[in-house]
């Protein structure tokens, strides 16, 4: 009797942790639909930053770039729904979602929908858990790992509101002000770099001169340090630690002194209570009296009188406290910070504006093992290894040692590693982490000081800092603040609480803990300090710890990354290195014709005439009908006479100074010419500024494009040129570098080697390497060679940064820039016919930029008599020119 069959493994779905990969998947699928939704502005500002349209000073990250387009996609696409909203709208296919395809799981596979793991049950019990943790206001979670660069996103992201703001000023989506909150001091020095960032490396320069002078940047990291900003200002950036800005209730009476001095000033009010009126039932003390009881400071206060505040939080995990877990999915407990943040919302709506939005930043979207459930975007730690944004990590492990056993085994690794290497010019750094300044100081330091004199290492290479000024010096301090430099003689060091977010130092290349420090997450906080990345080579960042050590260690990844240390030892590339050189300096003649405009300027040989008279206007009027209904049997309608009600419409005033200027603008032309042409004009100025007046939309509409026709003449032509152009140009080092799927490449010596292969192998190859970018290409590619009709036949996708001339000019749909399009085949026929060929996935298709590529392919190869053909994917394994009866597929 046969066995019963094995059940299939179901895939792995967990709609708690699929949703925010789930919706980046939407959006990287129906990218051109969605920004068809954005302003240009808003296209133009995302195609500055897109790493797959190059730039000279290009700045941001792919994993920024793709957090930035979300924000993006949050807002203008959207609307700042609520995160539980937007998951029901996705997992219900409305609202912008009618495209959304099915789920992957954690496995790959795609999942059923009704599926044990895919249902309405689970969509519940996510929901259920989404809506608990909703504010009033948008609240959204990017988690990026470390290293990735949270603070220069964070102002990234702040740089498009304000720049949309100030275009779109009465748009409730974007920001006027923004306040960041850091957890601590650490951090919140961290983000100084803001200060000093050139705004032109993330915004194009017009937008980032304008930003450089308007944007007011203030700071609070001093006690008691006054917030000064100009009550309903916009465009102020308040970088604050969370305790500066802070509400807590009043633990104490005050003093008659305090009373005195620390009075906020502020009279009392019946609304004043409203505060605690809407929160009374979720806390289960007893509420104050009113706002007064709350410790109120200036800098609070002040932050109610900007509109459209944005908040921003870094490192977001230290807002919710401990008790993260509960204080999310329990609607009856708020954290500290979170209840800052709602009163300040409320205090802001009291006054007539709004609190835009709440993005927080954190290192991982889990804490305690727990996703958290607003989380939109997340980029993990094993990512940024595995794509070289950090160091790889090597973890070293110590059983049965003592003390000075520890620090010799570590001091002995690292010079093994480091001695004598420098990186960025700066000398590599161990640091050894001391859970407190006695250990430090009497047990630490005499057992490294002893060590390096053993080895003849000076011992003011060594640098101990642990927030003791009778321990530390200011000299230290200066010396600690300047380790990555290359002066900086520093390569030892001993620290204590110094390892927390915040402290960055890329030429820190090893960590070093032998005592259990009184919180856990720091082994996980001090061990990730020596990943951040540094050279033009992904280094290995070496951290030492005791077996015990190295299991909370690993317990941490779990709970904080759902990771363990085996998975961020280096990974297996999937790709291979491959030298491409030149094998052929081919050549093909092309015809590039330009369309071109010549605009000459012609003095009017008589008055202007606007022929205002015959100036359509009804397609401006708002026209109001009231039409009467009979509702007898057989009875007829009977119509009103429509009323013109044109005087709602919202109207500028123009003035003959107005109007002359912004004619003069619009054109680029003297005022005082324009002035005078309007004057001599067979209707004069007055008549021109009333009808203006009447229309707001005449003044483009018809006397913009009228005065243009009177002074210039523009005559419109094509020119063609012949042109040759190289398929590929000599590298500059013998060859060019490429990475790519072995089982995604072709190379010539392998063909010659075969003998079926060899005779082919002369049809094409003018690189010795083929890297295809998918197998639908490489299919094509092995089934057009062998065919008896095609005589050469080039890949020319793989060269796209500068490597070739050739390439074909077209217009972005979105932003209407020119941008270079790579073809992805070349091919010659033996009747002496060129074609060029793309491969393109079938459903991309019917997308805008692949659409305006193959039009203007089409239209510019046919002036050279180059027939243009795009397929899909599914056609490419057997696509022929003139389909006729052949033998099977030749096997290869």
């Amino acid at each position: 009797m046969a066995g019963r069959r094995k059940k299939q493994a179901a895939p792995q779905v967990d709609l708690n942790t699929t949703f925010y990969r789930e919706l980046f998947r939407f959006y990287r699928e129906n990218r051109g639909s969605i920004r068809s939704h954005y302003r240009g502005l808003t296209r133009e500002l995302l195609d500055y930053n897109d790493p797959d349209r190059p730039r000279p000073g290009q700045f941001l990250r792919r994993p920024q770039f793709e957090a930035l387009e979300i924000h993006v996609f949050l807002k203008e696409y959207l609307k700042l729904r609520p995160v539980h909203d937007i998951f029901a709208d996705w997992y219900k296919r409305r609202k912008g979602f009618e495209k959304r395809g099915d789920v992957l799981g954690m496995d790959g596979q795609y999942v059923l929908e009704n599926s044990p793991m895919f249902n309405e049950a689970a969509y519940a019990a996510v929901f259920k858990r989404m809506k608990a943790a909703r504010q009033d206001y948008a609240n959204y979670i990017f988690a990026l790992t470390m290293g990735v660069g949270k603070t220069l996103l964070m102002a990234t992201c702040i740089f498009y509101d304000f720049v949309l703001a100030r275009k779109f000023p009465d748009d409730p989506l974007y920001c006027h002000n923004a306040l960041i909150f850091a957890p601590d001091k650490t951090v919140l020095q961290s983000l100084r770099e803001i200060e000093s960032f050139d705004f032109a490396r993330v915004l194009p320069p017009k937008h980032a001169n304008w930003l450089q002078a308007n944007l007011k940047l203030q700071y609070l990291d001093e006690a008691g340090a006054t917030l000064n900003v100009l009550n309903n200002s916009d465009y102020n950036l308040v970088i604050s630690n969370t305790q500066k800005i802070l509400l807590k209730r009043k633990k104490k009476s005050p003093s008659r002194a305090e009373q005195l001095f620390l009075a906020t000033g502020e009279t009392k009010t019946a609304d004043a209570r409203s505060v605690y009126d809407d929160i009374s039932d979720l806390y289960g003390f007893d509420s104050p009296e009113d706002e007064a009881d709350l410790t109120i400071n200036q800098r609070f206060l002040k932050l109610r009188n900007l509109p459209q505040l944005g908040i921003f939080v870094d490192e977001a995990h230290h807002a919710f406290g401990d008790v993260l877990k509960t204080d999310l999915l329990d609607p009856k407990k708020e954290t500290s910070l979170r209840f800052t943040i709602n009163t300040l919302a409320r205090g802001i709506k009291r006054l007539g504006s709004s609190m835009v939005a709440c993005c927080n930043f954190t290192g991982t979207p889990y804490v305690k093992n727990e996703l958290l459930p607003e989380v939109v975007y997340s980029y993990s730690l094993k990512d940024a290894i595995n794509n070289g944004y950090l160091k790889t990590l090597r973890l070293h492990k110590f059983a049965n040692t003592r003390d000075r056993e520890f620090v010799r085994a570590v001091v002995d690794d690292f010079l093994e590693r480091f001695d004598g290497r420098a990186l960025e010019g700066m000398l590599p750094k161990l640091v050894f982490f001391s859970p407190s300044i006695e250990d430090a100081t009497k047990n630490l330091r005499p057992i490294l000081e002893e060590e390096l004199n053993r080895r003849d290492i000076p011992v003011s290479q060594l640098l101990v800092n642990v927030g003791d000024p009778k321990i530390t010096s200011n000299d230290d301090i200066r010396a600690f603040n300047n380790l990555d430099s290359a002066a900086s003689e520093k390569r030892f060091l001993i620290l204590v609480n110094k390892g927390k977010e915040g402290w960055n130092c890329r030429s820190l290349c090893g960590v070093a803990m032998f005592r259990q420090p009184r919180s856990k997450i720091f082994v996980l906080q001090a061990s990730m300090r020596c990943l951040r990345s540094i050279g033009d080579q992904q280094e290995e960042g070496q951290v030492y710890l005791t077996a015990e050590n190295a299991e909370i260690l690993n317990d941490e990844l779990q709970q904080n990354f759902r990771l363990t240390t085996d998975d961020l030892l280096p990974p297996e590339r999937a790709t291979t290195r491959y030298e491409v050189r030149v094998l052929k300096k081919k050549r093909i003649s092309l015809t590039r014709v330009r369309h071109l405009y010549d605009c000459r300027e012609k003095e009017p040989a008589a008055p202007v005439r606007f022929d205002l008279e015959h100036w359509d206007v009804a397609r401006y009027r708002i026209l109001h009908t009231e039409e009467k209904m009979l509702l007898q049997p057989g009875a007829r309608r009977t119509q009103e006479t429509p009323t013109d009600i044109s005087y709602i419409k919202e109207q500028r005033t123009w003035s003959a100074y107005t109007l002359v200027a912004e004619i003069a603008r619009y054109l680029c032309a003297s005022p005082l010419k324009i002035e005078g042409l309007l004057r001599q004009s067979e209707e004069g100025l007055d008549a021109l500024v009333a009808r203006v007046n009447e229309f707001n939309e005449l003044l483009y509409d018809e006397i913009i494009p009228r005065l243009f026709d009177a002074l210039y003449e523009v005559t419109n032509y094509d020119k063609q040129e012949h042109v040759e152009v190289e398929l590929v140009h000599d590298p500059a080092g013998g060859f060019f570098e490429i990475h790519g799927d072995p089982h995604k490449t072709q190379l010539f010596r392998e063909w010659q080697a075969d003998a079926r292969k060899n005779a082919l192998a002369g049809k094409s190859f003018h690189l010795d390497t083929y890297c295809f970018d998918s197998l639908p290409e490489q299919d094509f590619f092995l089934n057009v060679i062998r065919q008896d009709d095609i005589r050469e036949v080039y890949f020319t996708g793989m060269l796209t940064h500068g490597q070739t001339d050739f390439h074909l000019n077209y217009i972005d749909p979105d932003t209407h820039g020119v941008r270079n399009y790579y073809p992805d085949f070349l091919i010659l026929t033996k009747g002496g016919e060129w074609l060029v060929v793309e491969v393109k996935a079938k459903n991309m298709m019917d997308d805008r930029d692949v659409l305006a590529k193959q039009a203007f392919a089409e239209t510019m190869l046919k002036a050279s008599r180059i027939k243009y053909h795009m397929i899909p994917h599914t056609e490419a394994a057997r696509w022929e020119d003139n389909p006729k009866p052949h033998p099977d597929f030749l096997v290869i």
